[in-house]
């Protein structure tokens, strides 16, 4: 078992070896510009390119010209956003979102209003779920857009997709989904779940960094987006820029793996976070699992251990990548915004760990990691004189 154990999947992941080898050419005899279409280079690299467009649009269930290419999800969010209530201004200005979602979407959100939207943030149940009761009664005759991530990228909890986008449908309103986390990981059909715009990204699946894609349906109905990149036209003229060829090879790659896997990874990522979830409430009292077990990513786990503080026990565990549920600045560490929402005090906000299981993780290393955490909760508990 090599170390440190790398358990921060959320955060990123490590390029599949197979997505690497499929990308090697195009970063050297396959250079080729895609939109170079007077020479076998060029044809070359679009060639690849519109594999890669196929692949990822088939992970999603949707055609191939409904894919942009983005640098990430969070361009991919911008767009979405930004585009949708630009290019849908005289129909109306509300936007709906959740106080869990990505910074993102919320930060483009907020700057949507002070532009002049109107926007409606909707709180979480207490299992991190939303209520499909306040988003019906949320959406009014001049909403333009809801934006409900399919996974949080936190404490892994999905939303039920499905019936937000019903909802929406039968509202006559579009239905923006960031699905960064959960797009190779579950299932994902935009036509049947009703998605008008979905964020994605490569570097959540075991592809590259700096590459995603914005789905935009074509038709039933047609996405009006207004470009936020200009120049030269690319991406049937809503994401301008020289195509990142090499990385949207290994994307398209990575979602072939993928496609082929999915499942069986996720059983395998489920048990090991179970085994994970039962050593660690074995060996210790007063751990609280945020967020619904039941709605959740396969390999997601999110628990505060009360006594602690999540940035302590990182410290103790420099063996193990993980992450707190805290957000970090230079002045201060304030608890996590989503935990906050979902109505946890700041006490177990502040103690919180993130663990992220991936493709690449054993059985070892979860009892190692089990192990190492019990032994750091104990033994900063027993410094603390709180306690």
């Amino acid at each position: 078992m090599q170390k440190p154990v790398y358990l921060d999947h959320h955060a990123t992941t490590p390029v599949d070896a197979r997505v690497l080898e499929a990308m090697l050419p195009f970063f050297g005899p396959k250079f080729g510009n895609a939109a170079s279409r007077g020479h076998s280079f060029g044809w070359e690299a679009e060639t690849a390119v519109e594999l890669a467009r196929k692949r990822v649009a088939e992970l999603a269930g949707a055609a191939p010209r409904e894919m942009v290419f983005t640098s990430g999800a969070t361009e991919s969010d911008n767009l979405a956003l930004k585009g949708t209530m630009e290019a849908c201004r005289s129909k109306g200005n509300h936007l709906v979102t959740m106080a869990t979602e990505h910074k993102a979407v919320l930060d483009a959100a907020r700057r949507l209003e002070r532009q002049g939207c109107r926007l409606t943030v909707l709180p979480p149940r207490r299992d991190g779920l939303l209520s499909l009761d306040r988003l019906r009664d949320a959406i009014l005759p001049e909403t333009v857009l809801v934006s409900v991530m399919h996974a949080n990228n936190e404490i892994g909890v999905i939303q039920p997709v499905r019936a937000i986008g019903a909802i929406c449908r039968e509202k006559g309103v579009l239905f923006h989904c960031d699905a960064a986390q959960a797009f190779g990981k579950v299932p994902i059909r935009v036509e049947d779940d009703h998605i008008d715009l979905m964020s994605v990204s490569a570097h959540k699946m075991y592809g590259p960094k700096g590459i995603g894609a914005l789905y935009v349906r074509r038709r039933n109905p047609r996405v009006e987006l207004a470009a936020q990149m200009d120049g030269g036209g690319h991406e049937f003229g809503m994401r301008s820029g020289t195509l990142n060829v090499p990385a949207i090879v290994g994307f398209g790659e990575a979602c072939a793996i993928c496609a082929h896997e999915m499942a069986e990874e996720a059983a395998r990522l489920a048990a090991l976070r179970d085994r994970l979830k039962a050593q660690i409430e074995a060996g210790l009292d007063r751990v609280y699992v945020n967020g619904s077990m039941v709605h959740r990513l396969p390999g997601n786990l999110n628990m505060s251990f009360a006594g602690v503080t999540g940035e302590s026990l990182l410290m103790s565990l420099p063996d193990v990548a993980l992450s707190t549920g805290s957000a970090c600045t230079s002045a201060t560490v304030e608890p996590s915004y989503v935990l906050k929402a979902l109505g946890v005090g700041d006490d177990l906000s502040h103690s919180s760990l993130r663990f992220g299981l991936g493709r690449f993780n054993t059985a070892e290393e979860v009892d190692y990691v089990a192990r190492r955490v019990t032994e750091a909760v104990r033994k900063l508990r027993a410094l603390s004189p709180m306690l």
